[in-house]
This record gives C-alpha cells, sequence and structure tokens, in this order.
C-alpha cells in the first residue's frame, strides 16, 4: 500500500515571502512590472501558492510623489469583549462561549484479539488490513468533523473525574489532525483537509496569528500549526506573522509560548511558560532553520543529548510528543538539522517499553511517524506496530481517547491537570502511522 509523502513538507520558498517579492522587484525590472500588471499569477508563481480564491491582491508602487499608508483591518472583537477578557475571572465568561455541550464519558479502549505467538499476517495481508482501517477510521473522523470542518476535541480534568467533559473546537486541534491527515491519498482525508483550511481561514487573526481559546492570547504554537496548514494564505504565504514570532524571544533565542500585547488578554501572564520545547520545534518546522531559529534548534537539541524531555514541557507531559514535534521539524528543514536524526531515534526507542510498546495508541503511532520522520522505522519492527494499531482500533474505526496535550503541572490550583484529548485526535495519529507503516512495506 502506497502513500503520497506529507503536503508541504518543505516550503519551495522561505516564509518571508513579502521579503524576497520586494526584493527581487528591486533587482529584476521585468518580475516588478509583472508583480504590478498580474499580482496573484505572479504571487503565485514566484512563491509556488495557489491563493484562495475571492482574496484580492493589490501591488502598489510608491514614488517620490505618492505615498501609500495600508491599515490592518479592524480587530474582529470590540473593545468591550477584550476588556472582558482580561479581567480575571470575567474571562470564564469567554471560556463557555468556546465550549459546548458537555462530552460524553470516555470509553474503554477495545480489547483485540490476542496476538499469535511467534504469528504474523503475510505482508499483503498486513497492507490490506492496514488500508480497510485507514478507511474506516476516516469514515469515523468524517462523522465527526463539524460541517465547517472543525475537529472535535474534549477538555477534562485528569486529577478529578466528576469535573465535566466539554467539548471544544479551537484552531489548533484542527491544524495538529490535518497536519497527520495529509499523509493520506484517500478522497475523505483529502475533503476534510480542504474543509478545515477554510475553517482555519474564518480564524485567523492579522497580521497570521491564531489562538486557542479566544479569553487567551495569541500563541505560537496555534499560529505555526495553522500556519503550516494554511501556507496559501495570503498573509502567510507572504510571511506577515514572520515579524511578531521574531519578535516573541526570550534573551536566549527561545521563542515564548504567548503573544502578549497591550491590548490583549493577560490571564497566562502570570503562570505563562518562557519556553516550551514543542512551541519551538513547531516554529523551526515554519520558519525554517535559520540564524534567527538556530538558537531554538540548539536548545532542541541540548536537550536530546542530555536526555532532557522529561518535564521539560508544561503543555506536552510524554516525551513521545515533544520528539513527534522535534522529528517534523527535521524533516521540513532536512537537510538541516540532519545531526537530530539519531539523537531523536536513539531517544524514541528509549522510550519503549519491551513488548509493552510505547504504552497505548496515541504514543505508538506519534513514535511510528517520528522514527519515519528521522529515517528510524528500521529500527522496530513495522509489521508489530501495525498489528498493535490494528487491534487497538474499535469497530466504529475510531481509537480510543488519550490524553494529547494539556497543563498537568498542578502549580496553579483550579487551573492545574487540565487535560485535552479525544478519539478523534488519537485517530488522526493512528491514520498516519498505518499510512507510513504500510508505505515502508510493514
Amino acid at each position: 500500500m502506497d502513500a503520497p509523502g506529507p503536503t508541504g513538507t518543505a516550503m519551495s520558498k522561505p516564509a518571508r515571502g513579502e521579503a524576497s517579492l520586494i526584493s527581487r522587484a528591486r533587482e529584476d525590472q521585468g518580475f516588478r512590472e509583472r508583480l504590478l500588471a498580474a499580482p496573484r499569477e505572479t504571487i503565485e508563481g514566484e512563491l509556488g501558492v495557489t491563493l484562495p480564491t475571492g482574496h484580492e491582491v493589490h501591488v502598489h508602487e510608491e514614488s517620490p510623489t505618492a505615498t501609500h499608508v495600508v491599515l490592518p483591518p479592524p480587530n474582529e472583537r470590540s473593545q468591550e469583549e477584550r476588556e472582558a477578557a482580561r479581567t480575571g475571572q470575567a474571562s470564564l465568561a469567554f471560556l463557555k462561549k468556546t465550549l459546548h455541550d458537555p462530552a460524553p464519558p470516555a470509553r474503554p479502549p477495545a480489547s483485540g484479539p490476542p496476538r499469535a505467538p511467534g504469528g504474523r499476517a503475510a505482508p499483503g495481508a498486513l497492507a490490506g488490513a492496514a488500508r480497510e482501517a485507514v478507511r474506516r477510521g476516516l469514515a469515523f473522523l468524517e462523522s465527526t468533523v463539524d460541517r465547517n470542518g472543525a475537529w472535535h476535541c474534549i477538555r477534562f480534568n485528569v486529577a478529578d473525574p466528576s469535573v465535566p467533559r466539554h467539548f471544544e473546537r479551537p484552531p489548533f486541534v484542527s491544524a495538529l489532525c490535518v497536519l497527520a491527515l495529509e499523509r493520506s491519498g484517500e478522497e475523505r482525508a483529502r475533503a476534510m483537509c480542504a474543509a478545515t483550511k477554510g475553517y482555519l481561514g474564518s480564524t485567523i487573526e492579522y497580521p497570521g496569528l491564531w489562538r486557542y481559546y479566544r479569553h487567551l492570547p495569541q500563541d505560537l504554537d496555534s499560529t505555526t500549526l495553522c500556519s503550516l496548514v494554511l501556507r496559501a494564505h495570503p498573509w502567510i504565504a507572504l510571511g506577515r506573522n514572520v515579524g511578531p514570532m521574531l519578535a516573541n524571544r526570550d534573551e536566549q533565542g527561545r521563542f515564548m509560548t504567548w503573544l502578549l500585547a497591550e491590548d490583549e488578554p493577560d490571564v497566562t501572564s502570570r503562570f505563562r511558560i518562557e519556553a516550551d520545547p514543542v512551541v519551538n520545534a513547531n516554529v523551526v518546522a515554519y520558519l525554517g532553520h535559520g540564524p534567527e531559529t538556530e538558537a531554538a534548534a540548539r536548545w532542541l537539541e541540548g536537550l536530546l543529548e542530555r536526555d532532557g524531555l522529561e518535564g521539560s514541557s508544561k503543555w506536552y507531559p510524554d516525551p513521545v510528543s515533544i520528539c513527534y514535534a522535534i522529528s517534523r521539524a527535521v524533516a521540513r528543514t532536512e537537510p538541516a538539522l540532519d545531526r537530530l536524526r539519531p539523537l531523536l531515534v536513539e531517544r524514541i526507542l528509549g522510550l519503549r517499553d519491551g513488548a509493552a510498546g510505547f504504552g497505548d495508541a496515541l504514543r505508538s503511532a506519534q513514535a511510528v511517524s517520528a522514527l519515519d520522520d528521522v529515517g528510524g522505522l528500521g529500527a522496530i519492527d513495522p509489521g508489530a506496530e501495525a498489528e498493535a494499531l490494528l487491534a487497538s482500533q474499535r469497530e466504529d474505526g475510531s481509537w480510543p481517547e488519550f490524553l494529547a496535550f494539556g497543563d498537568q503541572t498542578l502549580r496553579w490550583g483550579i487551573f492545574g491537570q487540565i487535560g485535552h484529548g479525544s478519539e478523534s485526535v488519537t485517530s488522526a495519529f493512528c491514520i498516519e502511522a498505518l499510512e507510513r507503516l504500510a508505505a515502508s512495506g510493514a
């Protein structure tokens, strides 16, 4: 079973698209004239993107006697709404607007048939079973994704199951899952990805930023993943969001999670994390490797070298998730960060617990995809991993809900131990892993 490679794994042009256009227009008069006469076609050809239909593109040329002032679009939220989000407890009202109907209790994992001792399905039969599992999984996902392309996640309290569980539909989750589905060549996967791109486009904020909840500030985790998915949006293709990202580094050159501004909510400022490895890996994956991201890459390399992943992230408590994000950055910046490949393989294999594997279907799927990204899939038994994923799939095509991310520090009272995950999230990662395993000839 062959599957196409992930779309957009490497940008044909750097994220600073607008700067590259201006630079070329200064040097190439013919290009300048084409850019002025046919901006859409010229930009699409130069940056290798297809801009969304209906989005107008205008290119202006200043002169000694003509000056243009471009105003950003007005804030979609009123001054009253922005002020309400800044006032502590009142932000809970904003949270309720983001959450939806209470979610049902988590279903127990499927109890798949035990593996036959020493038995293994023939490669052809295993590939066919994996393809069928992918199709069943996509059918399940199709039944859960909103008509507008938004993916469901569930917000729950890890420490206290009696706390009500709620559905949520943040752009971050939709982008996280679509990036996993990009590996699939199935028509259902392509249709869901296209619908989700429309949803992400409806939630973008100038100049190309996103936020998780409306009562929280914009953040680099949501922004980078959404930008990776929505590369064809003009604000993203032109690199309008690069400046705010680069301005959001600490003194060590690491990227900070929250984009705090004077007129934005500040409810996170008291417990903000200055640098998170997954967030930094996602920034590197989006911006690429260069002088501005080298410090972040070196920091990630240091964490891998000293085996310091455990406890290094507030939002991603499992080291497998951190390795998954770093591996994506390595694959998308190839060959700039190839030095991290052996380190990642070593760390990922070190997280494996013998016959127990990586712990659950979500971790196993992320570990498989991460190893594939860095060329380490041959270090495990792909057939065994494929069979384990097949055995954990339910009859309805889903995989069980597991904790995917969330604050587990318990340092912030009621804000502590908030988890996020869903059957849809797990299923997206399992489909990605099965596509990769099948393509490897498992």
